[in-house]
């Protein structure tokens, strides 16, 4: 098949460019930024590794060529023991391939007889196979994968399906690490980012193939075992588990894909989703809007800076194509008389509301007030220093944030040098939160493909969040006591999440982002956000020891999707997430 049909492995093949072409476009940054590679120089000197590495990721970019393993580096990332059960595989797991599941003709003495078996859900169980391993043409099971997952499942009798890491190379080249979040349905449904090697329960591949007949594929799988036992029932063990050479990947091409997906939605009774295949391959679905379009208020928060503003303001204006709209500005103590003189511009002009916010500046409880004030049934808080650059990317957030069981959706967002600046945030690199991606291009399609699927994340930026405005109030909106400037956007998501409601990062909404271009770090500020720091730490602590929207073999210091951890796989078992 084609490489093109494998949307979430394009990130692999932009990662092989010529070391000279690398090193060309670094010479140049340097040429032009000379007293940040001075700073960087000096910082290397002194011993500061993650400072001089997150500087050069700043002025550099960043990009995945430091993930691809030679044979010396695949053999340490393999050196981690396998398992330590008695039972060995044979006892318990039997090794088919997708196809085989179609196949009505097998005896469940061939599921005995051989590793590669074959036969129908029944036959493995009364051949005593428990776990069922899924391979596919071109996918190699690593040493040791049939046993660790037969423990994993031991260890986890809730999961049903379970799917883990691969290499995508060969043992003596470069292989690409494929380090896969924890299960995510909207990732799943844009993206083959799980299989197609897959291991399950024989009960639960019984179950779901009792009405429905032979699965067809693995997205297929998947979806029947999340609706038969529902989403937490799917499993990622964080382990390498099997390899696949670069030129065949066994996925179906995007049309099967997406015919998986219309009978699924058909299945459950969502006849009005539509699926839209991008050229690139990703699955992209539009959820459907009501008749009557709700109103949806844009809250601005700003303190003169009538530059930022007016840039920010024109494009929410002219490249927003929602028909219900309104805009309220919050005004924190603006001075500058073109300040003032534009609030009255744009009030004259009925384009939009300013809403008194006076003292010192409080981002949250500014947000607060705007949205009390709000007429809107959906909230979008936007920053005075972003600007949008496609009409539908209000539409796209809508769409998604409309979903009952969805809370907070972000866009992707752009720096002033078209470089990623938001892919979502990421909970516990370098100690806190982070943006996925920041630093990669612009165009870049993120690693699995993360750049370019709807799916879900930790957490959103407030410089372009929306949420419902009842959800909003359902969990006492910012939290201005404990976050007046930072955190308060990943704290309102995870309130949300813990009401039960998922946060979305949308990348077919693109806006720009020229982030604090509008702060200034005074002392007072600096400990005001050390206090915030503290608070963050304190109410969210345990969350930040490991995001399962980001795999654990990541460095958490130097960048997102860019380097490996060092030391990781770590020896022992590992358990299903």
């Amino acid at each position: 098949m084609s490489r093109r049909a494998d949307a979430a492995l394009a990130f692999a093949g932009v990662a092989r460019h010529p070391v000279w072409l690398r090193w060309g476009r670094a010479a140049a940054l340097l040429l032009r930024h000379r007293g940040e590679g001075l700073a960087i120089l000096r910082a290397r000197l002194a011993g500061k590794r993650v400072r001089a590495g997150q500087a050069a990721a700043a002025l550099f970019g960043l990009n995945h060529a430091g993930l691809l393993c030679g044979p010396a580096a695949q053999g340490r990332l393999l050196q981690a023991p396998a398992a330590g059960g008695a039972a060995g595989p044979r006892d318990t797991v039997a090794v088919l391939t997708l196809a085989d599941l179609a196949s009505a003709d097998l005896t469940s003495a061939d599921l005995a007889s051989a590793d590669l078996a074959q036969g129908r859900p029944s036959e493995a169980s009364r051949a005593g196979a428990e776990i069922l391993v899924l391979t596919a043409p071109g996918h190699a099971l690593l040493p040791g994968a049939p046993a660790i997952l037969a423990e994993a499942f031991a260890r986890s009798p809730a999961h049903q399906l379970a799917y883990g890491d691969a290499l995508l190379g060969s043992e003596t080249g470069l292989a690409m690490p494929l380090l896969r979040p924890a299960f995510d349905p909207d990732y799943a449904c844009a993206v083959a980012y799980c299989g197609p090697v897959l291991a399950l329960r024989a009960s639960a591949l019984a179950a779901v193939t009792e009405r429905e007949g032979p699965v067809t594929d693995a997205l297929d799988l998947i979806l029947r075992v999340a609706e038969r036992f529902g989403h937490g029932a799917i499993g990622h063990l964080p382990r390498l588990l099997s390899r696949s050479d670069a030129a065949s990947t066994g996925m179906p091409d995007p049309a099967a894909r997406a015919a998986t997906l219309r009978r699924a939605l058909d299945r459950r009774g969502d006849h009005a989703v539509t699926i839209q295949v991008e050229a690139d391959g990703v699955l992209t679905l539009a959820h459907p809007l009501p008749q009557a379009r709700p109103r949806v208020s844009l809250i601005v928060p700003t303190r003169d800076r009538v530059d930022l503003l007016r840039t920010c303001i024109t494009s929410l204006v002219g490249c927003t194509d929602w028909p219900e709209r309104e805009i309220l500005i919050c005004d924190n103590d603006s001075r500058a008389p073109e300040t003032l003189a534009y609030f009255r511009e744009l009030e004259a002009a009925g384009i939009a509301r300013i809403v008194s916010c006076p003292g010192p500046f409080d981002f949250a409880g500014m947000n607060n007030r705007a949205a009390a004030a709000a007429q809107g049934q959906v909230l979008a808080f936007i920053n005075n220093d972003v600007a949008a650059l496609h009409p539908d990317w209000l539409e796209r957030l809508v769409r998604e944030a409309l979903r009952p069981d969805v809370g907070a959706v972000g866009a992707k967002l752009i720096d002033g040098r078209g470089r990623i600046q938001h892919g979502g945030v990421l909970l516990g690199p370098g100690g806190l939160v982070t943006h996925a991606h920041r630093f990669f291009s612009g165009e870049a399609p993120g690693y699995l493909a993360g750049l370019r699927a709807t799916r879900a994340v930790a957490a959103v930026t407030a410089a372009c969040l929306v949420v419902e405005a009842h959800k909003f109030a359902a969990v006492g909106g910012f939290d201005a006591a404990a976050f007046a400037v930072d955190f308060n956007d990943v704290d309102l998501c995870l309130r949300l999440n813990a009401a039960g409601y998922r946060t979305l990062f949308v990348p077919g909404a693109v806006l720009r982002h020229d982030e604090a271009a509008s702060r200034r770090w005074t002392p007072a500020a600096q400990e005001r956000h050390r206090r915030e720091v503290a608070a963050f730490q304190d109410r969210w602590g345990p969350l930040l020891a490991q995001d399962p929207h980001y795999h654990p073999g990541f460095d958490p210091d130097l960048g997102t999707y860019a380097r490996l951890r060092p030391g990781w796989p770590e020896a022992g078992p590992v358990d299903l997430r």
